[in-house]
């Protein structure tokens, strides 16, 4: 309660100081309640001193250029000026009296310095010259505290302040309701921050068992390993306690005589003797191997799979044609690859190494079926027998001699993984892939795990940034290999890779890692594919380079059919619309071609992202900042969209034209009517909207188009300002394809009545179900800004996407009649209405098949009688003049003005002077320039002031965009009107003539001119104007002197001598290129000499560079056009 008499009590202060015009006192007043944080309060203020009608825009931005000593000055001076123009008092209450006013002074002064505004004390005091409120006569009125018993003294003694008062009590009794309700729902907010929380903790320990879980699962796996070594080492030493008998029995038989090379020498009773020792460790070798057999440790064929192979001794064996083979009983042993090689070369020279014989077909991708070298490839290749005539036959006395091939295979895969890290660099970038096999090998076949993850570190980096084609090699390697190594190894071995190149500096890597999450998810296990494999996606997402973020969305898109269930969904549709929103087109285009439609078949969830896709579109232009920040007024509503805010809502409307085929056929799809099935017509015919409109079956499906998309699409149209023509062309062009699709009777029935509803007109819902005419009802407009919003921005969509539509062709010319024509008689039409009418044809007009339509209801509004519809006719080929070519132009437009221009009214010549001005500026063809030029000739021949000042005006908007020879033509005018003595007797008048010459001059000065036309035009009419200085303004007669001393060069000096005496150069020129000048704060870095002297002409010739002079010229005259543009506001304003 007390804040409200607080707001009161200053609402009442600030209305005391505006009505009694202490402005300085309520100026300073403003600031310390905006530092005071009372934003609320100081509103008024605020909106009081924005007022243009009361402080000009022009004084104010005068003022602001000047120095900075004499702002005070200019702020009372404005101040003083807004004095002089009230007239209306701000209250009701009548005038105070003499000792009324002065108690009520006192109290102010005494209320601002309770309140703290001592500043705003000091102004008032200051302000209020007839009286000395330091001393307050002692009278009823004085008591302490005094406004605030003022205030309630009102309060009891008046019906209003009563009312007031009880509306304050029950503001303050809904505000305490309403703070009961926050404090209610801040209980429920807490209660469920502590459910959360205690889900939360429950998730924890939940985590924390599974961690511990892992971590026992983890020692179990170290304790099998350990129990697998100890095993191993056991059965290593039960293989030693079988060599050492060996070895015993190869002792005793080197006691024996040796077999002698010769087999001449032989004797037959050492050969018997031989015989017998053989049979001897024949029976003892069988004696040990049936105990290796009874022994249980050597059982564990794991183990035995995993240790290198030993050989079976070899016996001699005697030919019956007396041929002898001696071999010593070898030691069982493991045997590497080089000896075994050895033995095999002293056995048969005609043998090849069995490192040559596994090498060959190792780097033959061709030789098996998968790419790489079998086993039982290398096993054949290295049991060649050996050759007939050296009759020496190795026979294997156990089925355990078979895999001796294998370990040669592994130690030449151990050789090939040592040797590939040595070579790889030391391979042309170019031919590296042809290591690709041999990579791939070493990686598959490779036993240790380290060793494996080092090759395959090797495969993603074998080339330091790969092209297209060469990832396209590695992929198809890491795919292959995926293939053959399996789900696990592909997860614990591959995906790594995958996670250690994410944030390489090379894109081209990344680009890699993105092509191997939509490629290598087929060989993991589904639950990666939604977890580890989307996670670095997403993060490829954010990735800076636009051609990983294009990858990532590609594979997002291969990805999606893969993952096993629908839990990821509501992540992939936000990645999809992160990713469409992309600022790279390339990255939008792909998510809009394969991620979306990707999207829409695994998810079928299309409600949902059209759900999503309008919030989305609201949200974008809805979070923008508003044009002006004045409340309640119509560019309060409309947003100003950055560059990317424009870019999103182009994007999005261009994902809800891509999802209508979808709507469409979902609307079929879930028609509740047999009929539609059953029909050869139109799907949404006249009989089936019949059927709908009964309201006795629901079809969200098909209600969703007209009741929240159309919705949606009018409430962005009432945000878009005049400019985003091409945002309003993309919703035009989704309104025509939906006609298109959906039929001539829903066009008709369905959407004419909403756009007709939402713009303020009267529809027809018969083709509408009961439960749904609230909602149509309310998109139409309640309030004066609602309805000037709807002509803004939904109008232009009615025109161009609803009646634009082929088969409304009749329907567009009678709507536009009523609006051009009809509209146009009618009283009290505002000139804002009929601007916002004229712009929505012109959006028409981007649509070139609509032209002949409008030029035919055009010519009717040019023949007609009425003078408003002429105007209105002008007014619209003004700005339609962007939208057609120099033909159009030529055979439509010129006939049109040239018609309007003869007309004996002076507003209606005047607005086809500024639609000739229009044709002027965008066209350049010599036959458009040359009639323009004749009708100006006729225009300036009426030689009416406002006709001569709207000519001039008209064409110099024209000049920067028109031919050198029309700005010479225009320059000859100008030359040939300063010469003319001026005929207007108000100064009025005679200073209008003065600024629109010297804008005109300005103009010219800031394009390229040649120096004939200088010489011969430009300088005369500078010279007419400075004849008669006191009818231009200060700012226009230094623009025209600086012009002046730029363009004469060394002629200024004895021009400045001639025309001194009429003009005041060197008095002038000092105000300009003095210390206090314009130019000499600004642009001077030396001290200026006397202009009448050879330096100052030397100076004024060659002190400013070229570009400077000229971009001097432009910034003169875009200023000036800049401020003609406001005044022409300011005019449209107070019509």
């Amino acid at each position: 309660m007390m804040d409200v008499e607080r707001s009161s009590l200053c609402n009442f202060v600030v209305n005391f100081l505006l009505e009694e015009n202490y402005l300085l006192t309520a100026f300073e007043l403003l600031h310390e309640l905006l530092d005071d944080g009372r934003d609320a309060q100081a509103m008024r203020l605020k909106e009081f001193f924005a007022d243009p009608s009361h402080f000009p825009v022009d004084q104010i931005s005068r003022y602001s250029s000047l120095g900075e000593s004499s702002v005070s000055n200019n702020i009372n001076h404005a101040l003083e000026v807004h004095r002089h123009k009230r007239d209306v008092p701000f209250s009701t209450l009548g005038p105070l009296k003499a000792n009324e006013r002065k108690d009520l002074n006192c109290a102010v002064k005494e209320y601002l310095l309770i309140g703290g505004y001592r500043l705003t004390a000091m102004t008032f005091c200051e302000e209020v010259t007839d009286q000395n409120l330091d001393v307050w006569a002692n009278s009823p009125a004085s008591v302490p505290d005094a406004l605030r018993h003022y205030y309630y003294q009102y309060l009891s003694s008046s019906s209003e302040a009563a009312e007031e008062k009880i509306s304050m009590i029950r503001e303050n009794e809904s505000l305490q309701k309403a703070i009961e309700s926050l404090n209610y729902e801040k209980e429920l907010l807490m209660k469920n921050k502590d459910l959360a929380e205690g889900q939360i903790n429950a998730l924890t320990k939940s985590l924390a068992a599974t961690q511990k879980d892992l971590k026992d699962k983890e020692n179990l796996i170290q304790d099998v390993k350990h129990a697998w070594e100890h095993q191993r080492k056991e059965l290593n030493d039960c293989r030693a306690e079988i060599t050492s008998p060996k070895m015993h029995i190869e002792g005793s038989s080197s006691v024996q005589n040796p077999v002698t090379s010769s087999v001449d020498s032989a004797q037959p009773q050492a050969l018997e003797n031989y015989k017998e020792e053989i049979v001897s460790l024949q029976k003892e070798i069988e004696r040990l191997k049936s105990e290796k057999r009874d022994n249980p440790d050597l059982s564990d064929s794991n183990c035995a799979e995993k240790e290198s192979t030993y050989t079976e001794e070899k016996v001699v064996e005697v030919d019956e044609n007396k041929t002898l083979i001696s071999h010593p009983v070898e030691a069982a042993g493991p045997i590497d690859s080089n000896s075994l090689s050895a033995s095999v070369q002293a056995f048969d020279n005609s043998t090849h190494k069995p490192e040559d014989n596994l090498a060959e077909p190792a780097m033959n991708p061709s030789s098996t079926a998968d790419g790489f070298p079998s086993s039982r490839t290398l096993s054949q290749q290295n049991e060649k027998p050996p050759s007939e005539d050296s009759r020496l036959h190795s026979k294997s006395e156990t089925p355990s001699s078979g895999p001796a091939p294998d370990n040669m295979g592994l130690g030449t895969i151990q050789i090939l993984a040592d040797a590939l890290p040595k070579i790889v660099p030391y391979v042309l970038i170019n031919h590296r892939e042809e290591l690709l096999p041999l990579i791939m090998c070493a990686i598959e076949r490779h036993p240790d795990n380290a060793t494996r993850d080092s090759l395959t570190h090797t495969l993603f980096n074998l080339i330091k940034r790969p092209d297209e084609q060469q990832r396209r090699i590695i992929m198809d390697a890491c795919v292959s290999l995926a293939k053959n190594v399996g789900e696990m190894r592909t997860e614990i071995e591959l995906l790594p890779q995958c996670w250690e190149q994410i944030n390489h500096m090379y894109e081209e890597r990344r680009l890699l890692v993105a092509q191997s999450c939509g490629e290598l998810a087929e060989f993991v296990r589904p639950e990666i594919r939604d977890s580890l494999i989307l996670s670095i996606v997403q993060q490829l997402i954010e990735d800076p380079a636009t051609v990983v973020r294009e990858a990532a969305a590609h594979n997002l898109a291969l990805l999606l059919p893969l993952f096993p269930h629908m839990d990821k969904y509501f992540k992939v549709e936000e990645l999809m619309f992160q990713l469409a929103c992309d600022p790279s087109g390339v990255v939008v285009e792909t998510t809009l071609k394969e991620l979306l439609p990707a999207l829409i078949n695994w998810g079928n969830k299309l409600d949902h992202i059209l759900r999503v896709l309008i919030s989305h579109i609201l949200d974008s232009a809805e979070h923008c900042p508003p044009l002006a920040g004045v409340e309640g007024s119509v560019e309060s509503h409309l947003r100003v969209l950055g560059e990317q805010e424009r870019w999103n809502l182009d994007i999005l409307l261009r994902i809800l034209a891509d999802l209508l085929p979808h709507v469409h056929q979902k609307a079929i799809e879930t028609c509740p009517f047999s009929s539609v099935s059953e029909s050869n017509g139109p799907i949404f015919s006249s009989s089936v909207l019949e059927l709908y409109a009964g309201g006795h079956f629901e079809w969200p499906a098909f209600e969703w188009m007209h009741v929240e998309c159309f919705s949606g699409l009018i409430q962005l149209s009432c945000l878009l300002p005049q400019k985003e023509d091409s945002l309003r062309n993309r919703t035009s062009k989704f309104l025509l394809a939906v006609s298109e699709l959906f039929g001539e009777s829903y066009s008709t029935h369905i959407m004419m009545p909403v756009f007709l509803v939402a713009v303020g007109d009267a529809a027809d819902f018969t083709f509408f179900p009961p439960n749904i005419h609230s909602r149509i009802r309310g998109l139409k407009p309640r309030t004066a800004v609602a309805e000037r919003l709807a002509v803004l921005g939904i109008l232009p969509l009615l025109l161009a996407g609803v009646l634009g539509s082929p088969g409304k062709r009749e329907q567009l010319a009678d709507y536009l009649r009523k609006l051009l024509v009809e509209g146009a008689t009618k009283e009290n039409q505002s000139i804002t209405h009929n601007n916002d009418i004229v712009n929505a044809v012109r959006f028409l007009c981007t649509f070139e098949e609509h032209h002949s339509l409008i030029f035919d209801i055009l010519w009717e509004m040019v023949v007609s009688s009425n003078i408003e519809l002429k105007i209105g006719a002008a007014n619209i080929l003004k700005v339609i003049v962007t939208y057609v070519d120099a033909k159009v132009a030529s055979t439509h437009v010129l006939p049109a003005l040239i018609t309007l221009g003869s007309d004996q009214n002076l507003k209606v010549k005047n607005a086809s002077i500024d639609a000739f001005g229009a044709v002027a500026q965008h066209f350049k063809n010599d036959m458009i320039v040359d009639k323009i030029r004749v009708q100006m000739d006729a225009f300036l021949e009426d030689g009416s002031h406002e006709t001569t000042m709207a000519v001039v005006r008209s064409l110099v908007v024209a000049l920067p965009h028109t031919t050198e020879r029309f700005r010479d033509y225009f320059l000859t005018k100008i030359f040939q009107l300063t010469s003319m003595p001026a005929f207007a007797t108000d100064g009025m008048s005679r200073r209008e003539r003065a600024n629109v010459f010297c804008e005109a001059i300005c103009a010219v000065d800031a394009t390229d001119i040649s120096a004939n036309s200088i010489r011969d035009f430009l300088l005369p009419s500078i010279q007419n104007l400075l004849r008669d200085p006191d009818t231009l303004d200060p700012a226009h007669k230094e623009a025209l002197e600086i012009i002046l001393k730029e363009r004469s060069g060394g002629t200024f000096d004895a021009l400045s001598k001639v025309m001194g005496a009429h003009i005041g150069i060197p008095s002038s020129m000092t105000s300009i290129f003095g210390e206090g000048g314009l130019l000499g704060k600004k642009e001077s870095t030396a001290p200026t000499s006397p202009v009448g002297s050879p330096r100052a002409g030397a100076s004024s010739a060659h002190g400013l560079a070229p570009e400077d002079t000229r971009f001097m010229r432009i910034m003169r005259v875009t200023d000036m056009l800049r401020g003609k543009a406001k005044s022409q506001e300011e005019t449209h304003q107070n019509q």
